[in-house]
C-alpha cells in the first residue's frame, strides 16, 4: 500500500487504494492496514477536507534510510556491517556512493 501512495502526489482514500492494486483484498483490510499503517506513523491521515485519505508520512528513500540506520544500531559491529553492505553493491551504487561521500551528490 505504501508503493501505491509514493506513486501519486495526492492522498488516496481506502477505495481508491484497493481499486489501485487490484489484488482482492476487501475495503475493510485495506482500511484495516492503512489504520495500522497509521498507528506505527507510516501514513498521514490528510487534514484537507478529503476524509479518510492517506499520504506516506515518508518517501520511499527517507524510509529505507530509516531502516538502515535502524539496522546499523542493532548489530554489535557497524562498521563491519557497512564494510559487508559495500562490498555487495553494483559499480553504479558504489559510483554514486563515492560521489555523496565526496559532497558530489544529493
Amino acid at each position: 500500500m505504501l508503493a501505491t501512495l509514493w506513486a501519486t502526489d495526492r492522498p488516496l482514500t481506502p477505495a481508491e487504494i484497493q481499486a489501485e492494486i487490484d489484488g482482492g483484498l476487501a475495503y475493510n483490510t485495506v482500511h484495516t492496514i492503512l489504520k495500522r499503517l497509521f498507528d506505527k506513523g507510516l501514513v498521514l491521515r490528510d487534514a484537507d477536507g478529503r476524509r479518510g485519505a492517506y499520504r506516506p508520512a515518508k518517501n520511499a528513500a527517507e524510509l529505507t534510510a530509516e531502516a538502515m540506520h535502524e539496522a546499523l544500531d542493532r548489530g554489535p559491529d557497524p562498521i563491519a556491517a557497512l564494510q559487508q553492505f559495500v562490498t555487495g553493491l553494483s559499480p553504479e551504487e558504489e559510483r554514486a556512493l563515492r560521489e555523496l561521500l565526496a559532497g558530489g551528490g544529493a
